[in-house]
């Protein structure tokens, strides 16, 4: 059994990812269960997607100490999350930070640098990509779940290949989206490549 876990805040299309990996492994045969949970998304709140694919999957939601992978899209999410990783697990993280509400409101500052270097210190096998160059490449903030996923293939972390990810973006996503996503895609998968 594959689990991944995709953190990130509300607006960064962690569902959409979550959903586009489930129809990839699906493409390939394997069962798959998939849930959310969602804080205050609309306000900026944590999304975090579990999907788990294998055969016989009893739970949709991943134990503890069971991600094979996290794709967080947001350091503090991916520090929050970070206890579901296994020991020898990958977490690729975009390093642009989304200030959350509660530092907003009360005015207490958030370091990237910060949540960073502790999970440098914490993770063995952490990819870390420049959001900002990502979104420079892309052209657009909207397309940068999809070009995390591209960067995820070229990790190697999923039971299937990028053939099967075009095809559920091909599948899932509106015509009019189709071009942009796919080339960020492609861009994401370079990002790992040149990390």
């Amino acid at each position: 059994m594959m689990n991944c876990m995709i953190a990130g805040v509300g607006g960064q299309g962690t569902v959409l990812a979550s959903k586009l990996i489930a129809a990839a492994a699906m493409r390939k045969g394997f069962d798959v269960r998939t849930t959310e949970t969602i804080g205050m998304a609309q306000r900026g709140g944590c999304v975090v997607s579990h999907v788990r694919i294998g055969s016989n999957i009893s739970s949709p939601l991943i134990p503890l100490g069971s991600a094979d992978a996290i794709i967080a899209f947001e350091p503090a999410e991916a520090v929050r999350v970070m206890p579901y990783l296994k020991e020898a697990g990958v977490l690729i993280l975009m390093d642009t930070a989304v200030k959350p509400v509660a530092s907003s409101l009360t005015g207490d500052s958030y370091r990237t640098s910060d949540m960073i270097d502790y999970l440098k210190e914490h993770v063995e096998r952490l990819v870390v990509i420049n959001g900002q160059q990502l979104l420079t490449r892309c052209g657009n903030a909207k397309t940068l779940n999809v070009a995390l996923l591209g960067t995820a293939i070229e990790s190697g972390i999923f039971p299937f290949g990028n053939k099967e990810l075009e095809e559920a973006i091909k599948e899932l996503l509106p015509q009019r989206f189709l071009e942009i996503n796919l080339t960020s895609f492609e861009i994401g998968r370079d990002m790992y490549n040149g990390n």
